[in-house]
């Protein structure tokens, strides 16, 4: 069921929306892709016993145990990966606040949408969803404006 705003958003705001969502999409996409890195960098971590390095002595691209990582010198792209997703994880908690705002949705909803940038390719499913219901509000009620002031004035 599609959730529906508490108070109706006016329409000189739709601008805005669409941006809100724009904004959304974009940063629940490159969240949910550096969720899916970090679960494969566990997976190297802890059940492999390696991070993944670059630029240093071993090569380009090297797999180094997680005790040698720092010693190796290079990028440590295993940290790296899960730095980058902290940081677009609070750009995508930015992301679903102004679109709740704009939307007039209630805070619960703001938890629900927020769910998927810690549960792996929730993310996806969740901007997928969110996409579709506030695209076809935005059409539905831009429909009954458009009815509303092309309909007669006597009528």
């Amino acid at each position: 069921m599609p959730a529906r705003p508490l108070r109706v958003p006016p329409t000189r705001d739709f601008p805005t929306i669409r941006r809100s969502l724009l904004f959304y999409k974009v940063f629940a996409y490159a969240t949910g892709t550096f969720l899916l890195l970090v679960c494969l960098e566990m997976v190297l971590k802890y059940l492999l016993g390696v991070e993944v390095v670059a630029g240093s002595a071993l090569g380009p691209l090297a797999l180094v145990g997680a005790s040698r990582a720092a010693s190796v010198g290079g990028l440590n792209l295993s940290l790296g990966v899960l730095i980058a997703h902290g940081y677009l994880f609070l750009a995508y908690l930015v992301s679903d606040f102004v679109l709740i705002t704009v939307m007039r949705y209630p805070i619960t909803r703001f938890l629900v949408i927020a769910a998927g940038g810690v549960v792996p390719l929730l993310s996806f499913i969740t901007e997928r969803r969110v996409h579709r219901e506030v695209a076809g509000y935005l059409a539905e009620r831009e429909a009954r404006e458009r009815a509303r002031t092309a309909a007669p004035a006597g009528a």
